[in-house]
């Protein structure tokens, strides 16, 4: 079994810290032998909070923690004083990744911006101490208020990529090829199937000093809908794109029915996914002539931008094709896109 860094779904036990409770006690002072009640307040238990970190790629760090305790508060103390709160507990995660009720499937939220919280279990609330129930008719008041308990659930957070690009082929489509070749990313690249076993992430320069992310993930084979291949771990992965970019390669024996097989499989996993703008390209351009790949096109995908990879041919005219879409998608979206 291949052992990755990469995590995208975690499921967690977490419970926040039950509140401290409230003090009875009396003042003790000299020549002050009945001192009202002064029995101080207990502290807020602590909360559990999930938190957008953009340094993270990876749930890898949260694969092992199980179980996550926030801090009790402590109980409150005489001449008013009270108790200290117990200490939170925040969960670092990427950005895009979101959090769910694992039992009731509850959504709790997402984090989509650097250091935007979600409050997973609030802390239970510390109780009151006796000084807040003296009254005229009652000035020793010997209660006070326990401390409500903490919360208790299972949580799952599922990473779902947030990059501009998403790359979609079969695999050895030449995805990870594509990417090293516009973006500082090191994917393992090799010539057989299922070299990229985990999504991989580059920065792509663009003209006039501006950029956006491509995101390739493991190829798509027919019935990754229902799980075949490598199937939906990483199908989510191309939810969040603002365009989704599906390579064919030029030594295809069908290209427009490869093609038309990469979108239904997209398509029943998600079928959303048909409103988010695509583009089609003809990759590996160097293993054939140029007036036969033409004939290619003209016959199966006109619509396509043809390229190489390894020699850089239309690579500009690549870009140019997904450009529209990404400045759109920032235009409407800035604050999910501004860590980009």
């Amino acid at each position: 079994m291949i052992k990755s860094p990469f995590v995208d779904y975690v499921k967690l036990y977490v419970r926040s810290g039950s509140g401290g409770a409230g003090a009875s006690t009396f003042r003790r002072e000299k020549h002050v032998p009945h001192g009202g009640p002064d029995g101080g307040d207990g502290g807020r238990g602590g909360n559990v909070w999930v938190e957008g970190d953009p340094q993270k790629w990876t749930l890898l760090d949260l694969k092992y923690r199980k179980f996550i305790h926030a801090g009790d508060g402590e109980r409150g103390a005489s001449k008013r004083r009270n108790g200290k709160d117990g200490a939170d507990v925040v969960l670092k995660v990427p950005l895009g990744s979101q959090i769910t009720d694992a039992e009731t499937d509850e959504w709790l939220g997402e984090v989509v911006e650097a250091g935007e919280r979600v409050l997973i279990a609030p802390g239970g609330r510390g109780g009151l101490g006796n000084w807040h129930f003296r009254t005229s008719t009652n000035q020793a008041p010997e209660y006070a208020q326990p401390g409500m308990p903490g919360m208790e659930r299972t949580i799952v957070i599922e990473l779902k990529v947030l990059a501009d690009v998403g790359l979609v082929g079969l695999p050895n489509a030449g995805k990870s090829t594509l990417l090293a070749s516009v973006s500082a990313s090191k994917p393992k690249i090799a010539d057989y199937p299922f070299t990229t076993l985990v999504p991989n992430l580059g920065v792509v320069e663009y003209r006039d000093f501006r950029s956006f992310v491509m995101a390739d993930i493991p190829g798509i084979i027919e019935g990754a809908c229902e799980g075949k291949g490598l199937g939906t771990q990483f199908l989510r992965h191309i939810e969040r794109n603002a365009v989704l970019l599906f390579l064919i390669p030029v030594t295809s024996e069908n290209p427009r029915a490869e093609y038309e097989m990469l979108m239904r499989e997209v398509f029943v996993y998600n079928e959303d996914l048909r409103r988010t703008p695509r583009v089609v390209a003809l990759s590996k351009a160097d293993l054939l002539p140029l007036d036969e790949i033409e004939n290619i096109k003209r016959e199966h995908l006109p619509e396509a931008v043809v390229f190489s990879s390894a020699t850089g041919y239309g690579l500009d005219e690549l870009k140019d094709a997904l450009w529209p879409y990404i400045e759109k998608e920032k235009t409407a979206s800035p604050k999910a896109s501004e860590w980009t």
